[in-house]
C-alpha cells in the first residue's frame, strides 16, 4: 500500500504517525533470541515515549551519533571502510555490539562506497584517497557550483536544471547528460525523435555506462550494510531513522551556492533567494515522501548547518532560514513523520522562534547550544538531544565524560522529552569515554 492511496490519505497525520512507530515496534523479523526481542522492545518504548513527550520513560535513552568513529575503533582507515564493505560492515556491527546504544550506528552516511565516486569522478567531495589522506575523513570541496544568475533555472524546473546543470558540473562523469534535453518534448511523441538522438550521443552514452556501473557498485556496497543493519535490529537495536531531507536554505547553499555565494546572495538578490527556498521546500518534503510507504520509520534526519548562530543574525534567520524549513517540517509531520532536527554550532539565540511547532513532533538535536535553556523553552514542544561535546570525548577522562553527562541528567532530564548524546557526529574519540557516555544513562538515567 502506498501512501498515495485512499486508505493512507484518509489517516489523519497522528494516524499515520502511530502507524510509523507500530512498523518499528514490530519489524517484522524474527529476533536472535527472547533476550534481543526484549531490549528491542523495551528500547523502542523507551524512545518512542522520549521522542513524542507522552510521558515519562523508564530511562533516559542513551545514543551515539557517529560518522567513522566504528571504522576507528577497529583499528581501521577511512579509506578502508569506503573500499573494503566487509572490513566497515564487521567493523559497524562489533561497535554496536559493544556500545549497545539504544538506537543503532549505521555506516550509511559514513562509510559510503569509494569506487562509486571514484567511476564519477565527483568533484564536489574529497574523500580518503581522492582528495585528502586515505586516514582522513571525507571533505566537501565549496565552491559556486551553481551560477548567481542560474535562480530561474533552478525555480521554473529543479529537476531539468539538477540533472542537466549542476550535476555535469559536479561529477564530471556525469558530463554527458548537459547534452540532453527535457522530457517535455516527449510529450508530442511523433517530434520525439530529436529528443532520443540525444542518447545515442558517444558522450550521453559514456555516462550513461558510468552511472550503471556506478550504480552497480552501490548495489554491492547496499548488499553488504543493509543486511547488516536488519542483523542489529534482530539483535535488539532499533534503527527508527530511515529517511533525509534537508533545510531549503542548505539545500542551495551547502553544495551549489556554496557559504560565500549564498550569504551574498541574502543582499543582492534577496527576493530571488526566498522565491528559491520556497520551490525547494516543497522539493524537500518530497523528497522523502515520494519513497515512503507506511512502514517506513518514522525519524526523517536533517542536519541543519548555515542557520546557526555567527552564519547569520536572528533577524536573516527568521526571513531566510526558518520559513523554508517550517515549511518542511510541517509537510514531513502531515505524512506522519517526525523530523530529527540535527542543529549543528549554537542554536540558543533560535530557540525561541523553533519553538513554533506542533508539540511532541519534532526531535532536536544540540551541539553547542546551552541544553538547560532549551529545556526551559523546548520543554513540552519537543524533544531535545546531544550536547556532550566532541572535544571531551576525545581529549578527556572518562570521569570527566561522566560528570558532565550527569549534569546533563539531572538538570534537563527531569521528566522525560531528552536523550543522551553526543553534541554532533562523532568521528574520533577515546573508547573509554564512549563507554562512559552511555552507560551514565544506562546506570544513573533511571525516573
Amino acid at each position: 500500500m502506498q501512501p498515495s492511496e485512499p486508505s493512507w490519505k484518509s489517516l489523519s497525520s497522528e494516524e499515520r504517525l502511530q502507524r510509523r512507530w507500530a512498523t518499528v515496534l514490530e519489524p517484522g523479523l524474527q529476533f536472535a533470541s527472547p533476550e534481543a526481542e526484549a531490549d528491542y522492545r523495551a528500547r523502542v518504548a523507551r524512545l518512542k515515549t522520549t521522542i513524542l513527550l507522552e510521558g515519562t520513560p523508564d530511562r533516559v535513552p542513551a545514543c551515539a551519533i557517529t560518522q567513522f568513529y566504528p571504522s576507528f575503533r577497529a583499528g581501521l582507515t577511512p579509506y578502508e571502510v569506503m573500499y573494503d564493505y566487509e572490513k566497515a560492515a564487521e567493523a559497524w556491527l562489533a561497535c554496536n555490539r559493544e556500545l549497545q546504544p539504544d538506537t543503532l550506528m549505521a555506516p550509511l552516511f559514513s562509510a559510503i562506497p569509494g569506487r562509486a565516486y571514484d567511476l564519477l569522478d565527483v568533484e564536489v567531495l574529497h574523500w580518503p584517497g581522492h582528495g585528502v589522506r586515505k586516514e582522513a575523513v571525507f571533505q566537501y570541496n565549496e565552491q559556486e557550483w551553481m551560477l548567481e544568475d542560474e535562480y530561474d533555472l533552478l525555480i521554473d524546473d529543479p529537476t531539468d536544471y539538477l540533472l542537466h546543470v549542476y550535476l555535469p558540473r559536479v561529477a564530471p562523469g556525469m558530463g554527458g547528460f548537459s547534452k540532453l534535453t527535457s522530457p517535455l518534448d516527449m510529450i508530442e511523441i511523433v517530434v520525439a525523435p530529436p529528443y532520443l538522438m540525444r542518447w545515442a550521443d558517444p558522450e550521453v552514452v559514456e555516462s550513461v555506462e558510468k552511472v550503471i556501473a556506478a550504480g552497480r557498485e552501490c548495489g554491492a556496497w547496499g548488499g553488504v550494510h543493509y543486511p547488516l543493519l536488519g542483523q542489529l535490529v534482530a539483535e535488539g537495536i532499533p534503527g527508527p531513522m530511515t529517511s533525509m531531507s534537508l533545510a531549503p536554505f542548505d539545500f542551495i547553499g551547502d553544495t551549489m551556492r556554496g557559504t560565500r555565494g549564498i550569504l551574498m546572495d541574502m543582499f543582492r538578490q534577496p527576493d530571488k533567494l526566498l522565491e528559491a527556498c520556497d520551490r525547494i521546500a516543497r522539493l524537500c518534503v518530497k523528497w522523502v515522501t515520494r519513497n515512503a510507504n507506511p512502514h517506513t520509520g518514522p525519524l526523517v534526519f536533517i542536519p541543519l548547518h548555515k542557520g546557526a548562530g555567527g552564519f547569520m543574525s536572528d533577524e536573516q534567520f527568521r526571513t531566510f532560514y526558518w520559513p523554508s524549513l517550517r515549511a518542511v517540517i510541517m509537510g514531513l509531520i502531515d505524512d506522519g513523520f517526525v523530523p530529527y532536527l540535527f542543529a549543528e554550532g549554537s542554536y540558543g539565540s533560535r530557540l525561541e522562534v523553533i519553538k513554533d511547532v506542533p508539540a511532541g513532533r519534532t526531535l532536536w538535536h544540540f551541539d553547542d547550544t546551552d541544553m538547560r535553556r532549551a529545556k526551559d523553552i523546548l520543554g513540552g514542544i519537543a524533544c531535545i538531544q546531544g550536547n556532550v561535546p566532541l572535544s571531551l570525548l576525545n581529549l578527556g577522562t572518562p570521569e570527566q565524560v561522566t560528570e558532565y553527562c550527569l549534569d546533563l541528567i539531572r538538570t534537563v532530564g527531569p521528566g522525560g522529552g531528552f536523550i543522551l548524546d553526543a553534541g554532533a557526529a562523532i568521528d574520533e574519540a577515546k573508547d573509554a569515554n564512549m563507554e562512559a557516555m552511555l552507560r551514565a544513562a544506562k546506570e544513573h538515567g533511571w525516573y
